[in-house]
């Protein structure tokens, strides 16, 4: 049994209560993450900001929805791999395919994007000590140490989310259902 509540705007706390409401008018429902999140104005506030500036990054969105998968991934956050295989399915030019290798753990078709998926994944495995060997097989398929920091924003703010639903065991929103993933054992 979890120690967090799904908050709504009623029960949150005051300075978290305009935020669901923005939550709200945005994507016209208040995810669970978010409800945990709400507990903590300041988490639900950095989530909402790190989110804004990742969308700055020099990644495609086909980019970084792939890095923001493959972080959930290594992470083993069965709610964010869920929520994200359907951003992903969304998102204009993401192959379904891969988004599918993704989850089972294979190989994506795209050369470029499996690299990148793979380099990410094993940053957050390696907790970044990543070889100078690996990092030179990064930069050799076209990306740049620019793109090494922005994989760090995103495993920031995955970290947050991912390390929050697994202590808050939260509970999959129906929209996503469609996208339900489940770890692997280890």
């Amino acid at each position: 049994m979890s120690i967090f509540k799904l908050h709504d705007v009623n029960s949150a706390p005051a300075d978290s209560k305009v935020l669901l409401e923005g939550v709200q008018k945005k994507y016209g429902f208040v995810p669970n993450l978010m409800k945990v999140f709400a507990e903590s104005p300041v988490a639900l506030q950095a989530y909402g900001a790190v989110s804004e500036i990742l969308e700055k990054s020099s990644f495609s969105p086909v980019e970084r929805q792939l890095v923001l998968l493959a972080v959930s991934y290594a992470n083993s956050c069965e709610y964010c791999v869920s929520v994200h295989s359907m951003i992903s399915k969304n998102t204009p030019g993401v192959d379904k395919q891969d988004v599918e290798k993704l989850r089972q753990g294979e190989p994506l078709t795209d050369k470029k994007l499996d690299t990148l998926v793979q380099f990410t994944k094993q940053l957050v495995s390696e907790r970044g000590f990543v070889s100078e060997t690996e990092q030179k097989k990064f930069l050799n398929v076209g990306y740049t140490p620019q793109n090494v920091l922005e994989i760090l924003v995103a495993i920031g703010l995955k970290t947050i989310s991912n390390y929050t639903n697994h202590l808050a065991q939260t509970p999959l929103d129906e929209a996503f259902q469609s996208e339900k993933w489940t770890a692997k054992s280890n």
